[in-house]
């Protein structure tokens, strides 16, 4: 009997065969086998939202290898990952195929599903073969055909009106528009003054502890009542003056729960706070885990699929960890029954089982020598937290107290708490997002009884300013989109990609800041499409894409309902003139354009008589003088890059001693940028003196003219050096980061279709994958210092893809769907 399985990656495939007998032929679709061409007219809502689907010539070749294999086959079995996009890759195979006239009446077409690569998992899901599911499939044709339609629209607007922008996207835009408005809070915010007051306070034992006033003239404090330093220096005085006294003592018991175990957002977060990677980051790794990894002569997945939005545990890997937890920590550690988590999406859908490892006796010190460190750290992590959830409670003693004066006009509070059973925590304990001061309840109180007089020591006026928002994080950022129910945890990571790769936000020690283009075109849109970037607008949309997962709305339906209103909208703008986006943006963005400045104020510094405003030209937004062309004063939108190039360290920072040679590893400024060193000139010539004395002693005796003959050839050697990634901010570099590098350039395999060798490279123009004598350049949202071989594969045979393809298409009424897409460009939409 001949079956053919077809997966999404090679690793997949190289790992699954091994579990599959010679009756069996796995094969690869390398992910999508076709996609809409970034044309006009790829989607038609004229007809009825018809689609034109297109292969590139890499796709073209493993189809070819896929139908040749197929034909005889007694059974195909599909068996892409378990979400929405995998159901679209089977889709799009067994279509082509029969387009082909490959598949024969006689091949039974099967689709399969599992959520761990392990043998067990594998064979159960051969047993029980399903067809594929249309409602899946269309809820992926209207994502898609959303997305073709918003970017394919929005952009040539963009290009005509807002020159120097890149595109839009119907959900990268609201994304984006998160950063640029907590980016305008932070600039109107204000900081307000207020003074709280604290003492140290003695019990008769001569036992310190901190009191809080909470309670001046009988009144309770509200957070502003003490707005300056008199008043704060009154109310020490007043408690200064009084006696007090213990006059309420509440103890109670507090239990702090395990959190869930991960879904792809929250493992996206918990892997930025604790380990600092990316989301994109944490994704590549978490696919190599899940893909299968060699140990011990056998290759198998580590952790169940990582695209998911389900907190479920499968009912063996709940026994499994209750197992290993009772035996591990004993009893006291094992609640009394496995628990169980509610899912707080309305709509969870995806894979059907939360992010786990796949055996939980895996220990991460079993793996730890087949991994490299960063996927032991990832591992480590979902380890911990998987195991954590099942464990009991922590238990704390929590106690508060008051203390009055006679009159009670004066009450001061003090709070504090005692872990009385680790639990949970003894294995993890969640990260969150910003730091915050050591709450009270964390200090221990000593003991104290009602009616006990309590003297003080030192009455202290603390003097605090509020606090700006703060900026988003990856965490946080996932974190808002979530909770606003934008997007979907799948598409998190390529949302940040898209943002970054668009040069409209940058990561500046872990926190996003729009750049000068992407504020201008979300001033923009929220000017002249402000429906379609409102949060909770997109929000519903995607709720009606799960609709459509769930067969209960028509994916034709969304698209028309949809199309519509946004045809019309983005029609209105062809008679929008320049002069007009310009006073909106001008008017929208003053505060950020001419901080400190008001209309009085704004006279061009050259000729004195012109008005400095913002101007558009085909190079993007400036400023400029209003006497233009009589006066040709510029200045560029914002400084902010060159006031943190100026304010940047000059002195060598040290990171530590390079292992293989314990040279001293410093990063340094130089006049093209920053650069890593080892050693300097001195240590250098040192240690090549020594190998040298040491050779001469090993080797014979020669004459004198050959000794002065070497010397006179020897030069003054120089230290290593290496430069730091323009991405990479001088704040970030850790030793670890120094020395993988050191290793560069690398070589990360050959390619599957040319046998070209593919290294890595650090160029001018920043991270490069070298096939032959090309180059590609390696997106932001990659960690080139990892780059796996299927990664430089897709990497290349993009670049590879973008030399041969893309006629441009002729100028239309917006460039896109409806008549063609910008003259000279061609849309990108997410």
């Amino acid at each position: 009997m001949k079956n053919v399985v077809i997966v999404e990656s090679p690793a997949k495939a190289k790992t699954i065969n091994r579990y599959l007998g010679k009756d069996f032929t796995v094969l690869a679709s390398f992910g999508h086998i076709r996609d809409l061409p970034s044309k006009n007219g790829s989607v038609r809502p004229e007809e009825s939202f018809a689609m034109t689907w297109e292969t590139d010539e890499r796709a073209k070749k493993h189809i070819a290898e896929i139908a040749k294999a197929v034909r005889g086959a007694d059974h195909l079995y599909l068996a892409t990952d378990p979400d929405r996009e995998g159901e679209a890759i089977s889709w799009h195979v067994q279509q082509v195929l029969s387009e082909r006239g490959d598949l024969s009446p006689q091949t039974n077409v099967h689709r399969i599903v599992f959520h761990e690569i392990t043998k067990t998992a594998v064979q159960h899901a051969l047993a029980h073969p399903r067809a594929i599911n249309q409602e899946l499939v269309e809820a992926y044709l209207a994502r898609r055909a959303l997305d073709y339609l918003v970017g394919f629209t929005l952009s040539p607007v963009l290009w005509r009106k807002l020159p120097g922008s890149r595109s839009a996207g119907r959900v990268q835009s609201v994304a984006l528009r998160l950063v640029v408005e907590r980016e305008a809070e932070i600039e109107v915010f204000k900081p307000q003054e207020y003074w709280s007051i604290t003492a140290q306070l003695m019990t008769p034992r001569k036992e310190k502890f901190i009191g809080r006033l909470t309670h001046l003239n009988g009144k309770k404090l509200d957070k502003f009542d003490l707005s300056t330093q008199s008043q704060a220096e009154a109310a020490c005085e007043a408690v200064r003056q009084q006696d007090l006294s213990v006059a309420t003592l509440e103890k109670r018991q507090a239990k702090r729960h395990p959190a869930a175990p991960f879904i792809t957002s929250t493992l996206q977060q918990e892997a930025s706070r604790k380990l600092g990677y990316g989301a994109s980051r944490t994704m590549q790794l978490a696919q190599r885990l899940y893909e299968g990894v060699d140990i011990g002569g056998e290759t198998t997945g580590l952790i169940t699929y990582m695209r998911t939005d389900s907190i479920q545990i499968a009912n063996e890997a709940l026994g499994a960890a209750r197992d290993y937890i009772e035996r591990s920590y004993g009893k006291p550690y094992l609640p009394p029954s496995p628990r169980v988590f509610k899912n707080k999406s309305k709509n969870a859908q995806e894979a059907h089982e939360a992010i786990r490892p796949t055996e939980v006796s895996r220990r991460p010190e079993d793996v730890r020598g087949y991994l490299d460190e960063a996927q032991f750290k990832l591992y480590e992590l979902i380890w911990k937290r998987t195991v954590a959830s099942q464990m009991e409670s922590a238990l704390f003693d929590q106690v508060t107290v008051e203390m009055a004066s006679p009159n009670k006009q004066i009450i001061l509070r003090a709070t504090g708490s005692t872990m009385t059973f680790d639990g949970f925590l003894k294995l993890y304990q969640e990260g969150v997002d910003e730091d915050s001061d050591k709450d009270e309840e964390d200090r221990l109180l000593p003991i104290l009884s009602m009616g006990e007089a309590i003297s003080q020591n030192q009455v202290t006026p603390n003097q605090h300013f509020t606090q700006p928002p703060p900026r988003y994080s990856e965490a946080s950022l996932v974190k808002k989109l979530e909770e606003l129910g934008i997007g979907r945890p799948s598409t998190y990571a390529s949302i940040i990609h898209v943002l970054q790769e668009r040069d409209y936000v940058r990561l500046e020690k872990r926190q996003f800041i729009p750049e000068e283009r992407g504020r201008l075109v979300t001033t923009f849109l929220v000017n002249f499409f402000n429906k379609y970037v409102q949060y909770g607008f997109t929000a519903d949309l995607e709720e009606e894409l799960d609709e459509i997962s769930q067969g209960h709305l028509p994916w034709k339906t969304v698209l028309t309902r949809f199309w519509g209103p946004f045809y019309e909208t983005a029609d209105a703008t062809q008679n929008l003139r320049t002069t007009e986006v310009i006073d909106r943006l001008e008017h929208d963005l003053s505060f950020h354009l001419f901080p400190g400045e008001d209309e009085t104020t704004r006279v061009c510094p050259t000729c004195k008589t012109g008005r400095v405003s913002l101007k558009l030209s085909r190079f993007g937004a400036f400023l400029g003088c209003s006497n233009y062309p009589d006066c040709r004063y510029t200045r560029p939108l914002s400084a902010n890059a060159d006031e943190a190039a100026a304010a940047a360290p000059e002195e060598p920072k040290e990171m530590g001693n390079d292992p293989d040679t314990e040279e001293v590893i410093t990063l340094r400024k130089g006049p093209y940028g920053y650069y890593l060193q080892w050693g300097d000139e001195t240590t250098v010539s040192a240690q090549k003196a020594v190998k040298k004395e040491a050779k001469e002693e090993e080797a014979p005796k020669k004459g004198k003219g050959t000794k002065k003959k070497k010397a006179a050839k020897s030069t003054k050697p120089k230290p290593k050096r290496v430069s730091l990634p323009a991405t990479t901010a001088p704040d970030d570099v850790t030793l670890e980061m120094a020395l993988q590098l050191k290793r560069l350039p690398f070589v990360v395999g050959e390619h599957p279709d040319s046998g070209q060798r593919l290294s890595v490279g650090l160029g001018r123009f920043g991270p490069y994958v070298k096939f032959g004598d090309q180059f590609a350049s390696i997106p932001k949202t990659y960690d080139f210092l990892a780059l796996t071989l299927e990664e430089a594969v897709h990497i290349v045979n993009a670049k590879i893809q973008k030399g041969v393809s893309g006629t441009r298409p002729k100028r239309g009424k917006f460039g896109g769907a409806k008549k063609g897409a910008a003259k000279g460009k061609t849309a990108k939409p997410e």
